[in-house]
C-alpha cells in the first residue's frame, strides 16, 4: 500500500489528526493524481482549535509580550521560512500546479509580509491629542482577541502569510484555515512557529472544508475578527454569520480588473504588464487584468504584439526551469474555466489565440477574446482564469465608463505617458488599487481592498493595525481646577 505524506491540523503547538480520525486526498493537478492526504476537521476539531486560540489570549503570554519580543519570535519564523524556501515552494507547487519559480517568489513576498507587520507593531506609536481643557489624551492600539482567518488556493503561502502575520504581530492568537485544495504549505507554516517558538494556541492550523471548518469558525461567539480572502458569495455568506455575533469581518473578494492602455503608453512595457496581469499564475488572480481596453489608434499593433508575448509563454510541469505557465489548479475550477472559452462563439466573440488543451490535462492555454458584447459572460463576470476580453475605446471618458461599468472594484491599471492622464484617471476610477504603467507591486504600507462585490474593509499598515486592533482613548485629568 503507498504511503503518501500526512498533514495534520496544528492545534495549541501539535500537530494531530482529526478526532474522529478522518481525511481527505489533495491532488497534484499536473498529474491528476492524489500525492499526500489532510487530516479533515469536523465542528469538534474548529471547537478545539478556537479554545486553544481562546486560552493563549486570555491567558497566555503572547497578548502580553514586549513589542520587542513579539518582533523577534516573528522575525526567527520568517529566518525559518527562508532555510525552507524550496521546500514551501515546492508544496505550493505540487498543490496547485504553480510554476516553482513564482512559487518561490511567493515565498520570498510571505517571508516580507512577517518581517515588515513585526517592525510595524514594534515601531508603532500611538497619538497623543493635547486639550486645552486641563486634560490630556493619548491612544492605545490593543489586540483584537481571536482572529480567524480564511484563506483562498491561488496564493496558498503568501495569502495566508498576509492575514497571518499582522493578526499575530498586533498580539492576537489566530487560527488560519487554507483552502482544502492547497493546504500543505499552510501546515508547514504551523510547523515552522512550533520551531520558531511560538507559545502554544498563537498560531492554529485547521484544514477542512467551508462547512463544518470553515463556518464553525465564522459563526462562533469566541471568535473576535474574521477576515477572509476567496469568491464573492461565500463573502456574504461569512458576512452573515458574523453579524449573528457582530464580529468584525475583513472581505478580499472577487474582481474584473480593467486594463487600460491609452495610445501614447509605452506599447512594449503596456505589453509586458498586460501579459503579467491575466497569465501569470494561469490567470487566478482576483487582480487579472482580464478587461483589456486599448485605444483605437493603437488598437491593431498592441494586439499584434499582445498576441505574440501569449504565444510565446512556456508551457509545460511546474517544476521544469523554464515552464512561465502550467495547468490549472483543479478539475472544478477547470471546468468553470472551461464552460467560459466552450460558450465564446455563441455569445458573438472570437478566440484569437488560445483555448484548451486537448489531451485531457487541466490546461487553458493562454486565451485572448474580441468581439464580445458588453453584456457577454465572459466579459462581466470573473472567470478566474487565463481568458481576456479585448475591447477598442475611443476617449477618456468613454473608457473611465467602460472600466466602471462592473459590480466589482478591486483594482485597476492604466497605460499612458502622459502625467496630467496618469493622475486623472486613477481618481476617476472606482478601485481599490490603480497601478499606472505597471501591475502587482504591493507596498505593505498602503491600503487593500476593493468596492462593491470586491469586498470590505481594507488591510495594510495602519489598515491592518485598526482591523486587529481595538483602538482606545485614554483621557487623564491633569488640572484639578478643571471639572468640566
Amino acid at each position: 500500500m503507498t504511503e503518501y505524506p500526512f498533514f495534520g491540523h496544528i492545534i495549541d503547538n501539535e500537530e494531530v489528526e482529526s478526532l474522529d480520525g478522518k481525511r481527505f486526498d489533495t491532488i497534484n493537478p499536473w498529474t491528476r493524481e492524489k500525492w499526500a492526504e489532510v487530516a479533515e476537521a469536523s465542528a469538534a476539531d474548529a471547537d478545539r482549535a478556537i479554545a486553544s486560540a481562546r486560552k493563549a489570549f486570555d491567558e497566555g503570554p503572547w497578548p502580553r509580550m514586549g513589542r520587542t519580543e513579539r518582533a523577534t519570535l516573528i522575525h526567527r519564523l520568517a529566518d525559518l521560512m527562508e532555510e525552507h524556501a524550496d521546500e514551501l515552494a515546492r508544496l505550493d507547487s505540487t498543490d496547485m500546479a504553480k510554476p516553482f519559480a513564482q512559487a518561490k517568489h511567493d515565498v520570498a513576498r510571505s517571508v516580507w509580509n512577517f518581517r515588515f507587520f513585526a517592525d510595524h507593531q514594534r515601531d508603532h506609536v500611538g497619538e497623543v491629542m493635547p486639550m486645552d481643557s486641563g486634560h490630556h489624551t493619548y491612544t492605545e492600539y490593543g489586540p483584537a482577541g481571536v482572529v480567524a482567518a480564511i484563506s483562498p488556493w491561488n496564493f496558498p503561502l503568501m495569502m495566508a502569510s498576509w492575514k497571518i502575520a499582522p493578526a499575530i504581530a498586533w498580539g492576537n492568537t489566530c487560527i488560519i484555515k487554507p483552502a482544502e485544495d492547497t493546504p500543505a504549505s499552510v501546515v508547514m507554516l504551523g510547523r515552522l512557529a512550533i520551531e520558531a517558538g511560538f507559545p502554544p494556541g498563537v498560531l492554529n492550523v485547521l484544514n477542512g472544508f467551508g462547512v463544518p471548518a470553515g463556518s464553525s469558525l465564522t459563526g462562533d461567539p469566541r471568535v473576535d475578527r474574521v477576515t477572509f480572502t476567496g469568491e464573492s458569495g461565500t463573502g456574504r455568506i461569512i458576512m452573515t454569520a458574523a453579524a449573528q455575533n457582530l464580529t468584525p469581518v475583513s472581505l478580499e473578494l472577487g474582481g474584473k480588473g480593467a486594463n487600460i492602455v491609452f495610445e501614447d503608453a509605452d506599447i512594449d512595457n503596456a505589453v509586458h504588464w498586460a501579459v503579467e496581469a491575466i497569465f501569470r499564475n494561469a490567470g487566478q488572480v482576483c487582480l487579472a487584468g482580464s478587461r483589456l481596453f486599448v485605444q483605437a489608434g493603437i488598437y491593431e499593433e498592441f494586439l499584434a504584439r499582445f498576441k505574440e508575448a501569449a504565444e510565446k509563454l512556456v508551457i509545460g510541469e511546474p517544476f521544469a526551469a523554464d515552464t512561465q505557465f502550467s495547468c490549472l489548479a483543479s478539475e472544478e475550477h477547470y471546468l468553470k474555466v472551461k464552460s467560459y472559452v466552450d460558450t465564446v462563439e455563441e455569445q458573438g466573440g472570437k478566440i484569437l489565440t488560445g483555448g484548451l488543451a486537448e489531451d485531457g490535462s487541466w490546461l487553458v492555454r493562454p486565451t485572448i477574446i474580441t468581439d464580445l458584447p458588453l453584456t457577454a459572460t465572459q466579459y462581466c463576470q470573473e472567470i478566474f482564469g487565463p481568458v481576456v476580453v479585448v475591447n477598442t475605446f475611443e476617449t477618456e471618458a468613454e473608457v473611465v465608463h467602460l472600466a466602471n461599468d462592473t459590480a466589482y472594484g478591486l483594482n485597476a491599471m492604466l497605460f499612458t505617458e502622459n502625467l496630467s492622464r496618469a493622475h486623472r484617471v486613477s481618481s476617476n476610477l472606482k478601485a481599490g488599487t490603480v497601478w499606472v504603467n505597471c501591475f502587482f507591486i504591493r507596498d505593505l504600507r498602503t491600503p487593500f481592498g476593493g468596492v462593491g462585490d470586491s469586498g470590505v474593509g481594507r488591510e495594510g499598515g495602519n489598515f491592518s493595525r485598526e482591523f486587529f486592533t481595538e483602538p482606545k482613548a485614554v483621557v487623564m485629568q491633569i488640572d484639578r481646577q478643571v471639572r468640566a
